[in-house]
């Protein structure tokens, strides 16, 4: 039995996002909404999520696995019907944290911080507040005179007094599992909305003099919904500040935060440096000393120690230590660059191994290749890798030379040290040690054209 449960709300349909993509599988820095909701629960030592799922429910199940607990909320009737649906894949939990699945950028620490005071004070409910200067759209914390929390008034059914109260509700709260089940049961749709509010309970509590405590986020960033494509762009640009942050904090130079987007999923290594319009996403490692952009993506690849890569894109990719790559190289899945390999201007690899120290200056495409070490491969070079219906592998063995505008014509191997000459289609193995040439003898003629005359 857990201690704690947590239960996320993902069952709105996100009509102002004007998608058709279930608004908490929107993604920005690498998660979707809910799944950055989830990390928070993870990082404040929550072990368990329950996630209730209503609009678009196969496809939150389908991007967030089989793995986790879902609840159905057939009909979307307010928050305090949603956690009452969760009651059965709770379990025997003590206490219920509830979270919405639109807010993003709430901290894992943020979270630590609200269940050890709801232990520490044994309080029936703990609810995570935050004071706005425009509190407008929230629904407001209203106290008693002694500063305990008395009620939640949604803003649509507060009195002017109320709407004048500038601490909100978060939407956010732990509450003691034994009292919020039977409380929900007795909540009433009595509003302009004909729902039943989660809020509500709030009252129900304080009716019964049960303890009711507050924690007041320091960062009313944290608790910024997500409810259209502004919100959404608002959003991601907070956690990408953070992101950078973290990462200057932590050793590395970002030339300019504004134009660098680094997902929350990358790790990154101190003395790197990044220029601006650098864009490092999905489960990308990237090593000490390294260079990267201007310009560059690179998407779920590991890139080794003292490397450059400029102008380029990279996708699930190992680059090695101390290689160059770009600019405009386009490394594709399944390419390894062993270490000090050089990969130039307008290269392109696919699915191939490249061995230490060579290199592929420019105007190449390697495709199911396997290139030794210090191997060079002229301009022009295209391993010819699909027969329309098949991909065939190219095997370079160490310290071959490929010239210029060859034709490598799979399956084929080139041996260890052997020279393929420029302008070459080769369609046979080359020993290792040989020079292959296969192209026609040049012949010269007079030319016999119509003399061009001036008018």
């Amino acid at each position: 039995m857990a201690a704690v449960v947590a239960v996320i709300l993902a069952a709105g349909q996100g009509k102002r996002m004007r998608s058709r993509l279930p608004k908490v599988l929107h993604r920005i820095a690498g998660r979707s909404l809910v799944e950055h909701v989830m990390a928070a629960a993870g990082e404040a030592g929550v072990e368990e999520n329950v996630i209730v799922i209503g609009h678009g429910a196969e496809e939150i199940k389908a991007a967030l696995g089989a793995g986790q607990k879902y609840a159905f909320q057939e009909r979307q009737l307010g928050t305090g019907h949603a956690l009452a649906q969760a009651q059965g894949a709770v379990g025997n939990a003590n206490d219920i944290l509830v979270l919405c699945g639109d807010t993003p950028l709430i901290r894992g620490t943020t979270l630590k911080k609200l269940l050890h005071h709801h232990f520490v004070t044994g309080a029936t409910a703990t609810l995570l507040t935050a004071r706005l200067a425009n509190p407008q759209g929230y629904g407001r914390i209203v106290r008693d005179e002694e500063g305990r929390v008395k009620a939640i008034v949604e803003e649509r059914d507060a009195a002017p007094e109320e709407k004048a109260i500038k601490e909100i509700n978060t939407g956010i709260y732990c509450f003691k599992a034994d009292f919020i089940w039977p409380a929900l049961q007795q909540l009433k749709p009595d509003n302009d909305q004909g729902e039943y509010y989660l809020t509500d309970v709030v009252a129900l509590a304080q009716a019964r003099g049960l303890l009711i405590e507050a924690v007041t986020v320091e960062d009313e960033e944290e608790v910024l919904g997500v409810n259209d494509r502004v919100q959404l762009a608002e959003a991601a640009a907070i956690l990408r500040r953070r992101i950078n942050q973290a990462h200057m904090q932590a050793g590395v130079t970002i030339v300019d935060p504004a134009t660098t987007y680094i997902d929350v999923t990358v790790t990154i290594e101190k003395d790197t440096i990044i220029y601006p319009e650098t864009f490092l996403e999905g489960n990308t490692i990237i090593g000490a000393g390294c260079f990267l952009g201007p310009g560059t993506t690179i998407r779920d690849s590991r890139v080794g120690e003292g490397s450059t890569i400029s102008h380029a894109v990279v996708l699930e990719s190992v680059i090695g230590p101390g290689c160059q790559v770009g600019p405009f190289a386009y490394l594709r899945p399944g390419t390894v660059l062993e270490a000090g390999v050089k990969v130039g201007d307008f290269v392109e690899i696919k699915a191939s191994r490249v061995g230490r120290g060579s290199k592929v200056p420019h105007l190449t495409y390697l495709g199911d290749a396997t290139v030794g070490k210090e191997v060079n491969i002229g301009a022009g070079t295209i391993t010819c890798n699909y027969d329309g219906s098949k991909k065939w592998p190219t095997v370079i063995e160490d310290g071959a030379f490929i010239g210029s505008n060859t034709n490598l014509v799979a399956p084929v191997k080139v041996g260890a040290g052997a020279v393929v000459g420029a302008g070459s289609t080769i369609t046979e193995d080359v020993p290792p040690g040989a020079l292959a040439l296969a192209r026609e003898r040049q012949v010269n003629l007079p030319y016999r054209g119509k003399k061009i005359e001036k008018k």
